[in-house]
């Protein structure tokens, strides 16, 4: 059964925020909100972590369409291939918000991801993560937690999601409920943005 903390945005626990920052450099699989949904992670340098999740979520680690959430654009650059001052602009006008930019990767990913040669990268602006992403010796790869109902995408109901996933998890923390819109996604790989997915972020900047 996992452990449930109960955080309010406006004025976080840091002290159970710093617990879960060691339970996830443990190997933990935390359920987190973000500026879009609740999302499931782990530390994308704990591979038996990793695995736990490939797993959960039926798919191969190496093939599994997650995304690395970052703390800030500093860590970018061991993750993603130097790219253009126009990209650059872009991701400053959007980050942090929500958005997922999948992006050249460089030849020093990290294992098991060392393969790619694209990756999704998030930054939420979800005032818990900017406590406990700083926190970590490596971003997080994380994923939406899609509804198992076809009719409701994304459950909002922290309560629901809790007694759902709680055997299959370790922590979540709950700030309350969530939204029902997924990040925006934006191909950056081929020179000019593509647009994959329109999510909460709106994109009449391109």
């Amino acid at each position: 059964m996992a452990v449930l903390h109960s955080l309010y945005p406006s004025s976080p626990n840091v002290k159970i925020i710093k617990e879960v920052a060691q339970a996830l450099i443990a190997g933990a699989l935390v359920i987190y909100p973000t500026d879009t949904v609740y999302a499931l992670g782990c530390l994308s340098s704990n591979y038996k972590a990793l695995g736990r999740l490939a797993k959960l979520k039926e798919v191969k680690v190496e093939q599994a369409p997650f995304s690395f959430l970052f703390a800030d654009m500093s860590e970018l650059s061991n993750y993603v291939q130097q790219f253009d001052s126009s990209t650059f602009r872009i991701l400053k006008r959007t980050l942090p918000g929500p958005f997922t930019y999948i992006m050249k990767g460089t030849r020093k990913l990290p294992k098991p991801f060392d393969k790619r040669k694209s990756i999704g990268i998030r930054i939420s602006d979800d005032p818990i993560l900017k406590i406990l992403l700083p926190l970590l010796p490596a971003p997080l790869i994380t994923t939406s937690l899609h509804d198992k109902d076809q009719i409701i995408d994304y459950t909002t109901d922290p309560e629901v999601i809790f007694e759902e996933w709680s055997s299959a998890v370790d922590v979540m923390i709950e700030t309350g409920a969530g939204g029902n819109q997924p990040s925006t996604v934006i191909d950056l790989t081929d020179g000019e943005p593509a647009v994959v997915r329109i999510g909460k972020g709106a994109v009449d900047f391109l």
